[in-house]
């Protein structure tokens, strides 16, 4: 059973989930089956490359993103789904020993018009390298059942 529905994301709460260390093994791992581009899979081809060494491909990211989400609070979370991604930057090279974190932000927190048993909540989710630098940003919208769908909207 969920524990966590659309009242509990108050706009502006800010909290941090998880921690992955990230391993040239699981780098060029991923690379070979989803992203098999040099600088991924060959530490001199990634030297060469704008990126200046071996480097997770965004999409790699992106999925440890979607890991520490999960682990972080989705699995308990009363989740429907998501109507999309609005927006991912990535800032920084992911690479081996790198220490990632997620930072969540909640942007803003709505009641859906046309299912009073749903809201949608938007998120900034940052991945933290070493909890210093943000190596991805990403804006998102989930949905969220409501825990007392009958309750008077403000």
């Amino acid at each position: 059973m969920p524990d966590i529905y659309w009242e509990d994301f108050v706009q502006g709460d800010v909290k941090t989930f998880g921690s992955h260390e990230v391993t040239a093994e699981e780098i060029t791992s991923f690379a070979r089956e989803f992203d098999p581009q040099p600088m991924h899979l060959d530490p001199a081809a990634g030297a060469a490359s704008m990126l200046g060494g071996l480097a997770a491909s965004g999409w790699h990211s992106c999925a440890i993103i979607m890991r520490l989400i999960c682990d972080g609070f989705l699995l308990r979370a009363a989740g429907m789904g998501s109507p999309g991604v609005q927006e991912t930057k990535w800032l920084e090279p992911v690479r081996p020993g790198d220490v990632l974190t997620l930072r969540r932000t909640v942007l803003e927190s709505r009641s859906s018009k046309s299912r009073p048993d749903m809201g949608l909540v938007t998120f900034r989710f940052e991945l933290l390298k070493d909890k210093k630098t943000v190596a991805v940003d990403q804006t998102v919208v989930i949905m969220f059942a409501r825990r007392n769908p009958g309750a008077r909207l403000a």
